[in-house]
This record gives C-alpha cells, structure tokens and sequence, in this order.
C-alpha cells in the first residue's frame, strides 16, 4: 500500500498493482476496501494495471467530516496524476459507482470508459437515509455490535460470506461510521448530468440488490449516451464482489472493445 498528500494536504492511500497495460481503476464500496475486488485483480492484473484506492474514511485514507464524493473523485484524478496516468477506465461498485461518475464528470479527458456496478445517479431516497441514520446511532451508541453488523452484511452482501468483512468491521468506530455514512445519505444526485459523459459505459445491476432497484441503474444507463446495461441474476448490491464470475466476463468483453 502506497500513500500521498495532495496540495490542499490530504493524506490518500492507493495501490498501484502495476503492469504496463491500460490502466483500470477500482473504486470500493462502502465500508469496504481494494481488496473487495481481489476476483478483479487475478482476473485482469496480469493484462491492465489496476490501481486501487482507499476512499475517504476507509481503509488507510483519513476523512474529516464534511467531505463528497466530489473531493473523493478528487482524490482519485490525484492518484492519477501521483502515478503519471494520463487515461484510465473507471469502474466502482456502490459507493465506487457514485465516485466513478463524479470522476467522469469532473475530468472526462482523463476518463477511457465507465463502469458502475450496484450504483445509483440519483440522491438517496430520503426513507432509506433515515433509516440508515437510525443504524448510525446504533452504531454510535453500541459500537459495531453483531445486530448491526447483520445488517449492513444482508444489505450489501446478501448471501455472500460476509465473516471477513464483518471482522474489518468492529473496528469501525462510531464517529468514523457517522462521518462516512453522511457523505453517502447527502450526496446530490447526477442523473441530470449523465448526457455530459460521452464514453463507452457498463452498468452492471443484481437483481437482487437490496438497496437499489434495477430502475435506478436503467434509468442511470438510459442517461449515459453510450452504455450498456446488463442485469445480472441473482446479483446482490456489491456484485462485483458475490457475483464476480458474470460481472468479470461482462467487464472483460467491454475493456476489449473500448
């Protein structure tokens, strides 16, 4: 794992997996990390140079409460510049999606394709921001107990082995949790903005997502003037991670053509 500071001093942590092929960067969801996309990495690390990065209050990379996804895609056209990479294909899941846009949106030119996996362009519905608070005050107030921790593993990972992760989990603090959470329940929507980004785009979506319908991801595709849409079947929200398989030959097919 790398690290760098940014002009306005902000510490960000990366791993450039290196190789000389394409440059591919994986964005992870939330509460997760670069090693979410492991199945990524031994697919396509030997063919592409896959950089991953820790997203602002994850993994190594510090948050400060008060962020959005808009520093965070910051963040990463920082990494770029840090590690000379003019262009790269951006693919996030969740999270990573919502950072993955924002990317596009800010730097299209550094930008070679999208793919946003489990993802939405619109705001949070405010039903499930509330209840999202409502486990952050759990959180807060109990600390990572295994209630909550079933929670969030149901949500995001649905039938998946969720033991790993929710061992990373417990030793997410309250604060930590609060300040991360909030820049997901306030973030603004972009579905508006989609038509501005013209690169080749995938949007991959589980059937099964428990937070976010397939609607959300067509209409995200529909706005995208150049993308594909594929439902997976079966898929939970973080697909990339419980359904690796499909969305890797999905991914594989659109690095080659784009």
């Amino acid at each position: 794992m790398s690290s760098m500071t940014t002009d306005n001093g902000h510490e960000i942590h990366f791993q450039d997996h290196g190789g000389d092929g394409p440059a591919l960067v994986l964005l992870h969801s939330f509460l997760m990390d670069g090693t979410m996309f492991a199945p990524q990495l031994q697919r396509f690390g030997a063919e592409y140079r896959c950089i991953t990065v820790d997203e602002r209050g994850h993994g190594g990379t510090p948050a400060r409460p008060g962020f959005t996804y808009w520093d965070v895609a910051a963040d990463v056209l920082a990494v770029l510049d840090h590690l000379g990479v003019d262009e790269a294909t951006i693919a996030g899941t969740s999270q990573g999606g919502f950072v993955a846009l924002r990317v596009a949106l800010l730097a299209p030119e550094r930008v070679r394709g999208l793919v946003v996996m489990g993802s939405s362009a619109d705001a949070e519905d405010p039903q499930a921001a509330d209840s999202y608070r409502q486990l952050a005050a759990g959180w807060h107030e109990n600390g990572p107990v295994e209630p909550l921790l079933d929670t969030v593993a149901s949500i995001c990972l649905g039938a998946f082995d969720a033991a790993a992760w929710k061992a990373k989990w417990r030793s997410v603090d309250g604060a930590r949790f609060s300040t991360i959470l909030t820049a997901l329940v306030e973030r603004d929507g972009v579905i508006d903005r989609l038509p501005e980004i013209d690169k080749p785009a995938l949007v991959l979506h589980g059937d099964a997502d428990a937070a976010y319908p397939v609607a959300a991801a067509a209409r995200m595709a529909e706005r995208l003037s150049r993308s594909r849409f594929v439902v997976v079947p079966g898929g939970a929200h973080f697909l990339s991670l419980t359904d690796a398989g499909p969305v890797n030959d999905e991914l594989a097919a659109f690095l080659a053509a784009s």
